[in-house]
């Protein structure tokens, strides 16, 4: 609440106040012009702004600013006509929603469905794959400029928002229009409007979510006249689908949401307080109608979203590892029919691993290069013959003329069941080969708790003790009494536990290289914790339960089991970003502009997100002004100056104060993230920090009498066009990271401020005229820093030092060496000449002369990097255009190729098969065994991450 103007007069210091703000008990005029009467809880100095009914020259104003938006933003639109940053994944999601693919993002549906829909209106057909950043859009044909077009329009609107945003707070038309025309030149918002993106819908339905509010607001300040009206209930409705709105774009909207949650709680704070106009009664009806418009229809809405993307998304895809077994068997062919559920000697099964969402234990006929060289075991998460096994007795049965030999020897007995403690053998049916354990290291984790796990023997061997496994039941995890007393279908969870040595099968989040197809590594753990050792049986048939046996399957978790089990997902997997990354940044680096994202680099262009220093700082001025006003208002206000008395102060406040609110919410929540931040994540508080600089503005040229500016009305719209002015040099300086235009190393250089501010100068050209001059490079763009977002891909980006190079081959860096790059094949040219050319450039990439070199001899080391630019030239020297030369991709592996068995790709039953191994979900008590592991990785041989969460999203940032 903002401080009493007064210690004395206690009617007076009950009376309603709004928002923070001491409400008047009167107003100055009512509207009847009965001046003393007792309004309730309406606002001193508060006149109806209700936006729809705008005089025609307001609205004309704003066209035109529409119109000035919409060529900025669509400007050059088409450029560049290759796959930039995150499109690689964000238009990948577009092509899985088209093919009913399944997949898993830490983001929430809306805008992914939105450029989805945007593609297939223009004719998109999901083929388009969107893997490697700088694969061309043009020749496939593409409509990726019809995509672009959905964030670029959000970007477009969002200028009126901000219009009529301050219109409704009751700024004057100057205000604003130059708050309008930030939007328009905030090269920020215009570099993430121009892409394949999620955050230009994000700002869009954040700035909707203000303006709904803040009309609300105003409805609701004007007192109990304007209660449960027409307007009234438009604008808290708006509120309530704004908010449902931004946060199923992202969960960034949850921030928007504390902010209305909280300005809420206080208006019925101080409705509850309000005993001449509010009765109980009516206090309940408001408090209702804002339940219903701020919390059930932004939960429905978002939760119809999601109802949305599960209707569209129907067949398997890379992300249905994620979840669990129930939720896969709700996927076109991830279903099974009904198995029988009673598990007997013989049973042919397959066992999935519970904390691993059910990767399938499974073999194939590949030995281990190391430890026992003995036949692979690992985790699988699709169905596969390699995924069988037979479920043998630990001794023969017995026949007529004595023990019936082979794993067959139980199909014409009658079922014995295995029950709790039972030890049994399992046989691989395609390879004839036992499960097997030993005291061997197993050839990734060496750690003295683990042992390996294989295959081992032959057709006709009956085995050895080291293929004997105990079962133990786990009751506490058992679904029904009799599966707690013996092996049953689905419902058992067990653990295996080796006879020989005690240990537990085991698996965790380790992949295994590339000779075991980076499936998932299954160990015998010594004291492995409960949850990575827990297994149970899903598929189960015997030759002698026939169909009349009881059968079993999955529970439908049905549409509410399903969407909450992904939320936990999505949190658990939001939660693991925690690697750095190369263009990372953190909070505290945001209001003060100190570096950007490196998007893009190809034929001496770059796009670099970087915001414009004149409106970013200007706002961030602006919030201080504000926190230094309030710190001595409240100083004031203690030591008994009634400042609060005057109208206009507490509408600064309070009008202010609002604002200001909703910078804070959307920007502090971030200190307390782990995970990966980027400076876009401050574009939803930047647009609030701009609402109160423009507010600031407003009172100071407009409301606050004793400056000047007030009577001098020319001289508030004077220093209006100075600030546009600079607004628009700063924009129109900084616009070619926005667009990928042509720029040269002198100005690039000239207006780097910083040298945080890390895009590389070099990779311009030193003149324009070279421009016209050059044709295209040969080979796929390259970005410049590989942004690529390890919760994507796991693949860490490129050196910075070599932005801006088209690689043809990179060579592994190697301190104090000197070694020539192999230069790559010409086609059908003569290779001319190898030019060698030594650069030093520092940590962040930025050249230095001969000078800089010699003062840090002796003081820095040196490490040397060896990187190949091709050309193709005939014997003139001339450089050969249409020259084709493969390049390696730019972005990282994506999972579709990733972790092929050649051993289960025959005869898949299912029509896609994507090998990615499942997620696992960690163990606690794994931290510490696995950390020592983890320590000395290398990329063959060693262990390296599992599928974990943050790989899902494959780089939305």
């Amino acid at each position: 609440m903002a401080p009493r103007g007064s210690s004395g007069n206690k009617t007076n210091e009950k009376a309603a106040t709004i928002s923070g703000k001491p409400a008047a008990s009167q107003n100055a005029v009512s509207k009847k012009g009965k001046a003393g009467k007792n309004l309730g809880y309406t606002s001193e100095g508060v006149t109806d702004q209700d936006v729809m009914l705008l005089p025609g020259s307001d609205f004309q104003i704003l066209g035109v600013l529409t119109i000035i938006a919409a060529i900025v933003r669509l400007f050059r639109l088409y450029q560049p006509s290759s796959v930039v940053f995150d499109e690689v994944h964000f238009g990948g999601f577009a092509s899985k929603y088209i093919k009913g693919r399944f997949f898993m993002d830490v983001h929430p549906p809306l805008a992914k469905l939105l450029l989805t829909l945007a593609g297939w209106l223009a004719g998109f057909d999901g083929d388009f794959d969107f893997k490697e950043i700088g694969k061309d859009y043009v020749e496939p044909g593409v409509p990726y400029v019809a995509m672009r077009l959905l964030p670029a329009i959000c970007g477009v609107l969002t200028v009126p928002t901000m219009f009529l945003t301050l219109k409704a707070a009751g700024c004057r038309t100057t205000t604003a229009a130059l708050g309008a025309a930030f939007i328009i030149f905030e090269n920020g918002l215009l570099t993430q409007s121009r892409l394949i993106l999620l955050d230009s819908p994000l700002m869009i339905f954040t700035a909707f979510t203000a303006l709904s509010w803040i009309s609300f607001s105003n409805q609701h300040e004007q007192g109990p006249e304007k209660a449960f009206q027409l307007s009234w209930w438009f604008w808290l409705l708006a509120t309530g689908l704004g908010l449902g709105a931004t946060s199923s774009v992202k969960w960034v909207g949850l921030f928007t949401i504390a902010w209305v949650g909280s300005l809420t709680l206080l208006q019925l704070w101080l409705l509850l307080g309000d005993t001449k106009t509010i009765t109980p009664r009516l206090w309940f009806k408001h408090f209702l109608a804002r339940a219903f418009c701020l919390i059930v229809v932004p939960l429905g809405f978002y939760m119809a979203m999601f109802g949305i993307h599960f209707l569209c998304l129907v067949n398997p895809g890379d992300g249905d590892g994620f979840m669990s077994s129930e939720f896969q068997a709700t996927l076109n062919s991830k279903s099974m029919q009904d198995v029988a559920v009673d598990v007997a000697f013989g049973s042919r099964v397959s066992l999935r691993h519970h904390n691993t969402q059910g990767g399938y234990l499974h073999s194939h006929s590949h030995m281990y290069p190391g430890g026992s060289k003995q036949q692979q075991i690992t985790l699988y998460p699709h169905k596969d013959e390699n995924n069988n096994w037979i479920l043998e007795n630990q001794t023969q049965p017995e026949g007529l003329t004595g023990p019936i030999a082979g794993p067959k020897a139980w199909d014409t007995l009658v079922p014995t069941m295995i029950e709790d403690r039972a030890v049994i053998k399992l046989f691989h049916t395609v390879t004839s080969r036992r499960l097997h354990s030993h005291d061997v290291r197993p050839p990734v984790t060496e750690a003295e708790w683990q042992n390996e796990v294989s295959a081992y023997g032959y057709e006709g061997f009956d085995g050895d003790a080291n293929d004997l496994f105990r079962v133990e039941i786990i009751k506490s995890m058992s679904d029904g009494a009799e599966a707690k007393k013996r092996l049953r279908t689905i419902q058992t969870k067990f653990k295996l536990v080796h006879v020989m040595t005690g240990c537990v099968l085991f698996s965790h989040k380790v992949k295994l290289p590339d000779w075991g197809y980076e499936q998932q590594e299954v160990t015998c753990a010594k004291g492995g914790t409960l949850p990575n050792s827990v297994w149970y049986i899903e598929q189960n048939e015997h030759p002698m339960l026939g169909a009349d046996a009881e059968k079993v399957n999955y529970r439908n978790p049905g549409f509410l089991g399903k969407f909450w089990e992904l939320q936990k997902v999505m949190w658990r997997t939001n939660a693991g970003l925690v690697e750095s990354h190369v263009w990372d940044s953190r909070p505290s680096s945001w209001p003060l502009l100190l570096r950007g994202i490196n998007f893009w680099g190809k034929d001496h262009r770059q796009i670099y997100l970087i915001g414009n220093p004149v409106i970013w700082w200007s706002s961030s001025i602006a919030i201080g002004i504000y926190l230094a006003f309030k710190a001595l208002a409240i100083l004031r206000w203690q030591r008994g100056f009634k400042d609060y008395n005057t109208i206009v102060f507490k509408r600064f406040d309070y009008e202010i104060g609002t604002s200001v609110l909703g910078w804070a919410f959307h920007y502090f929540p971030f200190y307390l993230m782990q995970r990966q931040l980027f400076l876009h994540h401050y574009f939803p508080a930047l647009y609030f920090a701009i609402i109160a600089l423009c507010q600031i503005y407003d009172f100071t040229t407009n409301r606050i009498s004793g400056v000047g500016l007030r009577e001098r009305p020319a001289i508030g719209k004077a220093l209006a066009l100075i600030f546009l002015v600079l607004s628009v040099v700063a924009f129109a300086i900084y616009s070619p990271l926005a667009y990928g235009n042509p720029w040269t190393q002198k100005e690039c250089k000239r207006v780097k401020l910083f040298d945080t501010w890390d895009w590389d100068c070099n990779t311009f050209h030193t003149d324009l005229s070279q421009y016209s001059a050059s044709s295209p490079s040969v080979v796929g763009a390259v970005p410049t820093s590989a942004p690529a977002d390890p919760a994507h891909n796991g693949q860490k980006p490129a050196d910075p030092a070599f932005a801006g190079l088209k690689d043809e081959q990179q060579k592994p860096l190697v301190p104090g060496e000197a070694r020539t790059s192999e230069a790559p094949p010409v086609p059908e040219a003569g290779y001319l000449h190898r030019e060698e050319h030594v650069e030093y450039r520092d940590q962040d990439g930025n050249l230095l002369d001969e000078e800089q070199v010699k003062s840090l001899e002796g003081k820095v080391s040196f490490k040397t990097k060896y990187e190949t630019r091709t050309r193709i030239v005939d014997g003139l020297g001339k450089e050969v255009k249409d020259a084709k030369i493969p390049v390696e991709p730019v972005a990282p592996p994506h999972p579709d190729i990733e972790g092929r068995n050649p051993e289960t790709n025959k005869g898949e039953a299912e029509e896609e098969r994507r090998e990615q191994p499942a997620t696992s979900v960690d163990a606690e008590g794994d931290v510490s065994k696995e950390a020592k592991v983890g320590q000395g990785i290398k990329m063959e041989g060693k262990p390296r991450p599992g599928s974990e969460g943050n790989e899902a999203t494959k780089g939305s940032i």
